[in-house]
C-alpha cells in the first residue's frame, strides 16, 4: 500500500473524527460518505481512482473557497439592505454570481484579454498548444483560446439581447392583458398558445431559412419564440395582483392603465419576473448555441461557442478534448445562472432556511 493511500485515508478519518468532536453533523456525513465512496472506488480502480477523487475534491474545495470569498466581497461593497440578503445566499448562488461576473469581464474586455483576434490566422490547422496558443489552433489555424474569449462577448451578448427583447415584449403584453381583460386578454392568450405549440428549434430553423441569419433576424426570431412564455407567467402574476383592493381603489380614482401597470402591478410582480428572466436567458442561450452548431446562428468568422464545437469536432476522434471546452463554457454558464435563479425563487417564495 502506497504512502499516498495511507495518507489519503488518514486525513479523511481524522477529519471525520474532528467533525464529530466539534458536533458538525453535516460535515461528518460528507467526509465519512466520501471515505466510504473512496474505499469502494479504491478497490475497483486502485490508486488512480483515489487520485481522481482527490482532484475533484480539491476543485470543489477551491470553488467553495472562491465562492465564499466572492460573497463576502459583495457583502462588503453592497448597501446594508442588499448586504443582509447576500449574507443568506448559499455557496451555490455565490458560485453562480462569480461565474456570471467572470463571463461578463471576459465579454466586456475581450479585445484586451484575448492574445489574438477572433479571425486572425496565426498557425497551421489543428496545431497543438504552445507558448503562443494556450489551447492550440482550430481547423483554420486560429487561436482557440482567443475565440473562446470573444465567444463570451458574441454568444452571451446575443443571448442577452434576445432575452431582453423577449422579456419586454412578453411582460408588456402580459401586464396589458391583465389590465384590459376581455377580448384582448383572450386574443393574446390564444396567440401565445399558437406560438408555443410549435417546437422552438423547428420554428427558429424555418424563420431563419426564410429571412436569413443576420444578427437582427436571430434576435427577433428568438424573442418571438420565447416571449409567449414570459407572457403566460406575467399574465398569471399580474392577474393575482389586478384583483386586489388597492387596484380597484386606483381605478375609482380615475387612474389609467399605464399608471396601474407602472405604479401598482409591476412593483408587486418584480420578484418572480426577475427569476423568470434568468430562466429565459438559459433557454435563449442554449437555443442560440444550438442554432450556431447547426450553422444557422452566428456566422463565421465571428467567434461563437456553438459553431466552435462543430468546427473542431474532428479532434474528438483523436482523443483531444479541445472541442469540449466551448461546450463546457456553455454548460457552466447555464448551471451558474440556474444557481442564482434558484436562490432568487427561494427568496421570493417567502421560505426561510
Amino acid at each position: 500500500m502506497s504512502v499516498f493511500v495511507i495518507g489519503y485515508y488518514t486525513i479523511l478519518i481524522a477529519a471525520s473524527c474532528l467533525a464529530v468532536y466539534f458536533e458538525r453533523r453535516r460535515v461528518f456525513m460528507l467526509l465519512f460518505s466520501l471515505t466510504l465512496v473512496s474505499f469502494v472506488a479504491g478497490i475497483i480502480g486502485g490508486v488512480g481512482a483515489l487520485r481522481t477523487i482527490t482532484t475533484l475534491a480539491a476543485v470543489l474545495s477551491l470553488a467553495a473557497g472562491v465562492s465564499y470569498a466572492f460573497k463576502e466581497f459583495l457583502v462588503q461593497i453592497a448597501r446594508p439592505g442588499l448586504a443582509r440578503e447576500l449574507r443568506t445566499a448559499p455557496l451555490t448562488a455565490a458560485f453562480g454570481m462569480f461565474v456570471i461576473f467572470t463571463y461578463a469581464i471576459a465579454g466586456i474586455f475581450a479585445p484586451w484579454i484575448a492574445p489574438h483576434g477572433q479571425a486572425e490566422v496565426i498557425s497551421t490547422s489543428f496545431a497543438p498548444p504552445d507558448a503562443n496558443m494556450l489551447l492550440g489552433a482550430d481547423q483554420l489555424g486560429r487561436d482557440i483560446f482567443s475565440r473562446i474569449i470573444y465567444g463570451a462577448r458574441n454568444t452571451v451578448g446575443l443571448a442577452l439581447a434576445a432575452t431582453i427583447l423577449a422579456f419586454v415584449m412578453g411582460a408588456f403584453a402580459g401586464l396589458l392583458a391583465a389590465v384590459k381583460g376581455g377580448w384582448f386578454d383572450q386574443f393574446m392568450g390564444r396567440f401565445a398558445d399558437v406560438i408555443m405549440s410549435v417546437p422552438s428549434l423547428i420554428f427558429a430553423l424555418l424563420m431563419l431559412s426564410i429571412f436569413g441569419t443576420n444578427l437582427f433576424v436571430i434576435v427577433v426570431v428568438v424573442a418571438v419564440i420565447y416571449s409567449p412564455r414570459v407572457f403566460r407567467l406575467t399574465r398569471a402574476v399580474a392577474g393575482n395582483v389586478v384583483v386586489m383592493d388597492y387596484i380597484e381603489a386606483a381605478k375609482l380614482r380615475g387612474e389609467g392603465d399605464w399608471y396601474l401597470i407602472r405604479r401598482e402591478i409591476l412593483p408587486n410582480s418584480t420578484a418572480p419576473l426577475v427569476a423568470e428572466f434568468g430562466l429565459e436567458f438559459c433557454f435563449v442561450f442554449l437555443l442560440i448555441a444550438g442554432l450556431s452548431f447547426l450553422g444557422l446562428g452566428i456566422q463565421p468568422p465571428t467567434a461563437d461557442w456553438g459553431s466552435m464545437v462543430r468546427e473542431n469536432a474532428t479532434l474528438i476522434s483523436f482523443g483531444d478534448v479541445t472541442p469540449l471546452i466551448p461546450a463546457a463554457a456553455i454548460a457552466l454558464l447555464t448551471v451558474a445562472v440556474n444557481f442564482v435563479v434558484d436562490w432568487m425563487l427561494f427568496r421570493s417564495s417567502g421560505l426561510k432556511g
